[in-house]
């Protein structure tokens, strides 16, 4: 199970952390001085620690400092009161995860340290070869195997092979759920930056406005709700190799500084008028065609040549078929682990199932599969019953259109529309999850570790949704004014 350590000398705070923060999915440990945190990390080796700027017998940034000397790749985040603090900066600089200023929202906390534990995830679990003398089951628990003996795969191994001690940037191709990222994480692992820091970007996943300031950081001031200096990834990743997923998704002025970057490892802190040279490892990965938003002037073609000097271009699943006998192996191995079950096997006409179908999410898509099916099985064997219906041939229903019992969002839509209300994303999203969470956990008689391998999230996401307080979103429960917005928080 993750660990975090937190370290702080104001009782209130270290309660209301800790009380906030610990699952079922992650253990908290705490620390009222710096050097009882310090004394901690080798004994119960933490996954993410955060740590307060002001402590009684030493300053968060000596409190930094030794647990860097300790455990490098553990992130750090830093907690002040003050807003203006120099420390919390140079601790940025010095490569802190993250500072946050008390009081601290709880909500953002929490999404804060799950990023914190997928980075250490990534930088400390081996993305491993699978061996041709191995079989699935082989595979360590502490490891993320890349599976796959078909030729297409030994391509990519050799690839890698090469690639990897080479300072170089790389670009990873390959539709959604083909492992752009354990192949990013191989380069990394078998890099000569191996014992550097790894930082990954989802550019996807950050709106437009905020990329630039996550990638570069800011000066105070740059723009509104600009209040205090950050610092961005490249300047926190100085010496080691930064992940830039579905860089295709970036905006053409964010692409004109990773170009500059790229060329001779130099930009500015948005608002900010000194140039900061850095030395950081670029490797890209996206699942569009840059050559058509090249030609479609949606993505610069000086960056993509200078992406593209190498480039690993991973197979979807459906071109690799021979390869699902193996991956299913392994995936039923670890389902059985979280899900404590005993699946030893699936039947022959299941394996043809799986084989016939198509897989256009590929190989993260067959994971799914597999742990949906693992949940249904009630013996040792896999059988086609305990296989989606989308899968085995049948049609999963589709929420939206008239329904009995059901949600129809295509009436609440409308009906959402005539009302001109706003926020119709967050409230017809809000009601789905209603929906969607109710039937799955009766369908799983409330087992929350079954209901959330059948969502495919973790059960710190299904605990989080299940504690939000549900706004209604029907027009006959309420014509729709305004959702209101109470973050949680934790005073100093």
């Amino acid at each position: 199970m993750p660990k975090l350590l937190i370290i702080d000398d104001e009782t209130n705070v270290l309660y209301s952390l800790q009380t906030g923060l610990e699952t079922d999915d992650l253990s908290v440990v705490t620390a009222k001085t710096g050097k009882r945190g310090i004394t901690l990390v080798p004994k119960e080796n933490p996954d993410v620690v955060i740590v307060d700027v002001r402590l009684p017998d030493m300053s968060g940034l000596e409190v930094f400092d030794r647990i860097k000397e300790i455990a490098p790749k553990v992130p750090v985040i830093i907690i002040t009161a003050f807003a203006a603090t120099d420390t919390a900066i140079e601790a940025m600089k010095r490569g802190a995860f993250e500072y946050l200023l008390k009081p601290v929202d709880l909500h953002h906390l929490r999404e804060v340290v799950t990023r914190a534990l997928e980075l250490r995830r990534m930088q400390s679990v081996p993305a491993v070869f699978d061996q041709p003398e191995a079989t699935a089951s082989d595979c360590d628990t502490g490891t993320d195997p890349i599976i796959g003996r078909s030729q297409l795969m030994q391509e990519v191994y050799k690839s890698v092979g090469r690639t990897a001690p080479q300072d170089v940037t790389v670009l990873i191709l390959g539709e959604s759920g083909t492992g752009k990222e354990l192949i990013a994480r191989a380069i990394f692992q078998h890099s000569k930056r191996a014992d550097k820091p790894f930082l990954a970007i989802n550019c996807a996943a950050i709106p437009d406005a905020l990329l630039e300031s996550e990638l570069f950081g800011h000066e105070r001031g740059a723009f509104t709700g600009a209040d205090r200096q950050r610092i961005g990834k490249f300047e926190q990743a100085n010496g080691g190799t930064i992940f830039l997923d579905e860089i295709g998704d970036m905006t053409p002025a964010t692409q004109a500084k990773v170009l500059r970057v790229l060329q001779n490892q130099q930009f500015e802190r948005v608002g900010g008028q000194d140039t900061l040279t850095v030395d950081t490892r670029v490797i890209a990965a996206t699942n569009r065609n840059l050559e058509a938003e090249v030609l479609a002037s949606r993505f610069r073609q000086d960056l993509f040549y200078r992406l593209n000097g190498v480039t690993i271009t991973l197979p979807s699943l459906r071109d690799r078929k021979d390869d699902i006998p193996l991956l299913v192996d392994h995936f039923i191995k670890v389902a059985d682990r979280k899900l404590d079950k005993r699946v030893s096997s699936i039947a022959p006409e299941a394996m043809r199932v799986l084989r016939a179908h198509d897989w256009p999410g590929n190989v993260r898509e067959l994971q799914n599969v597999v742990r949906y099916a693992v949940i249904q099985a009630v013996g040792d064997v896999l059988t086609v019953e305990c296989l989606p219906a989308s899968v085995r041939g049948g049609t999963a229903p589709i929420p939206g259109g008239s329904s009995e019992d059901g949600l129809d969002v295509r009436k609440l839509t409308r009906d959402l529309l005539a009302f001109g209300s706003p926020e119709i994303y967050r409230r017809i999203i809000a009601e789905v999850d209603r929906v969607v969470l109710a039937e799955v956990l009766r369908h799983v008689a409330n087992n929350q570790v079954h209901a959330s391998a059948l969502l495919g999230i973790s059960r710190t996401t299904l605990r989080a949704k299940l504690a939000e307080e549900k706004q209604p979103t029907t027009v006959a429960e309420k014509p729709v004014e305004k959702l209101p917005d109470t973050p949680q928080s934790v005073t100093e």
